[in-house]
């Protein structure tokens, strides 16, 4: 029992945690509105994840590709786009320091993602121009810095290069798996040229207006791009970009989640295995014990399929108990589990699946019974004077 309890329990556990990943997975990405339209640098097949989100440095991306997508003369239904480049800083400020994820972008940053200054202004267009060293703070950031003092107006350093804090951000928590509390903003250009000394963007993200035909803007934005790429090839085969709306990238999430969920299932059954091979080994012993229990029964008018089915319910329960109890704690790891990572702040929902339940209580049965039906039929195969001889 305890091999097919660990099986199904572990069968349960990762269905619910990957059910709860995917919706985790999911959840974040739409929270942010299926109206956004992402452009990356390098090429990736529609079933890919882009290589820049694979870790690998592609410089094909800047800032002047931005500056024409945010054109509304050429592209009339972007509501709004923003573009950004990342990095880790070590902030000082008097004696104290601290290391943050920092946000190189636009000033169109809250049009696109949403979010509030809570305490002073949010930088400008001009001061993302022209290279300002100007920084705005998540709550975080503020506290580890500042602690009680006022921050606003305040000089700190970032990466040595001195920014004068003009804004706090009002609290967010964790959207995409970034904690924007822990962030700082600076404009895209000073964190370009100033903190990362690089030339390229990392992402831009386009907030399409209402009522606009997705896919017609990503193949205009896809045709501006290979204007200004010079790429003759309008099939998309030689573009060095990734255009792509947010409703593909939902769809490409799940069918990833999906796979790995499914995946490491069939992993986790495998235990199941070795767990019917414990029920097979028992039920041989069981046999072997109670030899002259069998000869006693064929002796008085028992049927070799009666003998069966004796040791054939025996295995299935034996297994379903096993299910069932396995059931169990699955679901109680599972659900401590999704305490444990909503304590972390995550969004995390404790799903467990019908059809992983009926799964597991018919997998748990049908082990048994596969497994038990060799040393049934042996049982039944004995002769009737051998087994009540024997010692």
């Amino acid at each position: 029992m305890l091999g097919i309890i660990i099986g199904v329990a572990a069968v349960i556990m990762i269905m619910s945690l990957g059910a709860g990943a995917q919706s985790l997975i999911l959840d974040q990405v739409e929270v942010l509105g299926s109206d956004l339209i992402s452009i990356t640098p390098g090429k990736s097949n529609k079933d890919e994840p882009p290589s820049s989100v694979m870790g690998i440095i592609i410089t094909t991306l800047t800032y002047e590709d931005y500056e024409v997508i945010n054109d509304q003369n050429r592209l009339p239904d972007l509501a709004a786009v923003a573009a950004s480049v990342n990095g880790n800083v070590s902030l000082s400020w008097r004696d104290n320091s601290y290391d943050a994820a920092m946000e190189g972008t636009t000033a169109s940053y809250f049009d696109v993602y949403g979010g509030e200054i809570e305490f002073g202004r949010f930088f400008n267009k001009e001061e993302e121009k022209n290279l300002a060293k100007v920084v705005v703070l998540g709550p975080t950031v503020k506290e580890e810095l500042f602690g009680d003092s006022d921050a606003l107006g305040q000089k700190i350093k970032i990466n040595r290069q001195v920014f004068e804090v003009i804004g706090i951000n009002k609290k967010r928590g964790k959207v995409m798996f970034s904690d924007f509390d822990g962030q700082i903003f600076v404009p895209v250009r000073s964190a370009q040229r100033l903190i990362l000394g690089i030339n390229h963007l990392n992402f831009v993200a386009a907030k399409a207006a209402p009522e606009t035909e997705m896919a017609a803007v990503v193949e205009e934005i896809s045709a501006l791009l290979r204007d200004r790429h010079d790429i003759s090839d309008s099939s998309g085969e030689s573009d060095d970009f990734t255009v792509r709306e947010a409703a593909e990238a939902i769809d490409m999430l799940r069918t990833i989640t999906d796979a790995m969920k499914y995946f490491l299932a069939v992993m986790a059954a495998l235990s199941l295995l070795v767990g019917g091979i414990g029920i097979m080994n028992i039920m041989f012993i069981s046999v072997n014990e109670r030899v002259r229990e069998i000869g006693l029964r064929k002796a008085v008018g028992a049927k070799n399929s009666n003998i069966i089915w004796q040791f054939l319910i025996e295995a299935a329960v034996l297994t379903l108990v096993g299910g069932i109890i396995g059931i169990a704690v699955g679901a109680l790891i599972s659900f401590l589990a999704s305490l444990v990572i909503n304590f972390l702040g995550y969004s995390w929902a404790f799903r467990i699946s019908f059809g992983s339940i009926i799964l597991a209580v018919f997998t748990s049965g049908a082990i048994g019974i596969i497994f038990g039906y060799y040393p049934a039929r042996r049982a039944s195969r004995l002769s009737p004077v051998e087994a009540l001889s024997y010692e």
